[in-house]
């Protein structure tokens, strides 16, 4: 093999070659074996290797290894075939020749890296595959933990292509860099602070893809779409997408409403706002009445008899109680807040049985459209502000 470009030329000259044209000859000859080799080398590879590893992931009933040797994964190892052969073969076409060697040689070896980059970035795409597969990784944001390695990668290799370059030991630049550390950090702050920001959110389990989070510094309100090393997206209950930074995720509150999926039930908080004029005590009648539908008790001697308000709410209280789909293994309450002046509010506390957004609203509407139509067999009027009907009431009242 040493003195192959000997044996070519002694045999081109028995061919009857002239000696003038005999060196660069020999040179195109040994090129073209040289690329010849590799095609072949990769084609073997690629249709005869490759089928072979398809065939044997498939028999097995693991999902990791379909990820791990798929097509991405082996084009990019098929890649690096050509760059190995020729930075072994080129100086058997180039003896003699040290200079075009030389350039030759690091254009392989730039190649080789380059190569090798889109070999890691393959495989680090197939961990964040695998990953997904497994129910404890899957709503973990590690997204951009992957962005963060392929990054060093990148720069790893940035280094080494400049070291081949310049010929200098890849540690040296290492080193000259260190006094460029303050431009560095200024350039991958967000990367850094992201992939802080990430490993924490993961760490403590904060966020997961699918959380429904809110955050209304960044007009953020709906479900995370993904994360990633960079950005946090958002599809709002709009259809837009809100891009949030995932430190400020970390150095800001954020509302995420998994634990409400978690749990089973969503909560109703919502009230009635009742108009003071028309709380009163029952009277006798109503007492009877009320006190035969088991909302109240019927007054001993002397007693004071109980307000209609009162008798609602325990009547609301009891419909909560006895409603199908409210949850009854959660809080469950009625009563009074601060007087305003827009009547006094009368809240209702409980939780559905369902998380499910239609579902719920239709359990809400139904709830108050009950305690609603209900409220004038108390002798109760739910307040409102006078409207332009009621205006023209109380003028006709006036003009008679």
């Amino acid at each position: 093999m040493e003195h192959i470009d000997e044996e070519i030329a002694r045999v081109l000259m028995e061919m009857g070659i002239d000696k003038s044209n005999l060196d660069w000859t020999t040179r195109v000859i040994l090129i073209l074996a040289i690329l010849l080799v590799s095609y072949i080398v990769t084609k073997l590879f690629r249709h005869a290797l490759i089928p072979a590893v398809r065939k044997l992931t498939a028999k097995t009933k693991a999902k990791w290894d379909d990820y791990l040797f798929n097509d991405d994964m082996l084009h990019s190892f098929s890649r690096m075939i050509p760059p190995i052969i020729f930075y072994l073969l080129l100086p058997f076409a180039f003896d003699g020749y040290p200079y075009v060697l030389t350039i030759l040689l690091k254009a392989c070896l730039i190649y080789l890296v380059v190569t090798t980059l889109m070999l890691v970035n393959a495989f680090l795409k197939s961990l964040y595959e695998i990953s997904n597969e497994h129910e404890t990784l899957r709503y973990r944001p590690l997204k951009g933990i992957y962005q963060m390695v392929s990054i060093l990668a990148f720069c790893v290799g940035l280094i080494l292509i400049i070291s081949i370059l310049i010929d200098q030991n890849a540690a040296t630049i290492l080193a000259g860099l260190g006094a460029s550390a303050a431009v560095l950090m200024l350039i991958f702050k967000d990367s850094i602070l992201g992939l802080v920001a990430g490993v924490q959110l993961s760490a403590n389990d904060m966020l997961r893809p699918g959380d429904w989070v809110t955050m209304a510094k960044y007009g953020a309100d709906g479900f995370v779409k993904e994360v990633s090393l960079t950005t946090v997206k958002v599809q709002n209950f709009d259809k837009t997408i809100t891009t949030i930074p995932p430190y400020a995720l970390v150095s800001d509150s954020f509302q995420n409403w998994r634990g409400m999926w978690e749990t089973g039930g969503r909560r109703i908080k919502r009230s009635l706002n009742i108009d003071m004029t028309t709380i009163r005590f029952c009277t006798g009648d109503e007492m009877e009445a009320f006190a035969e539908k088991g909302w109240i008790g019927m007054p001993e001697g002397g007693a004071e008899p109980v307000v209609n308000l009162e008798v609602f709410r325990r009547y609301a209280l009891e419909y909560l109680h006895k409603h199908p789909r409210i949850h009854q293994d959660m809080m469950i309450m009625v009563r009074q807040m601060q007087p305003t002046p827009e009547g006094l509010p009368l809240e209702f506390y409980c939780f559905t049985q369902t998380t499910e957004w239609l579902a719920y609203e239709g359990i809400q509407n139904e709830v108050f459209n009950h305690f609603i139509a209900v409220l004038p067999r108390f002798g109760l009027r739910v307040y409102q502000h006078p409207s332009g009907n009621d205006l023209a009431g109380f003028m006709e009242v006036i003009r008679s």
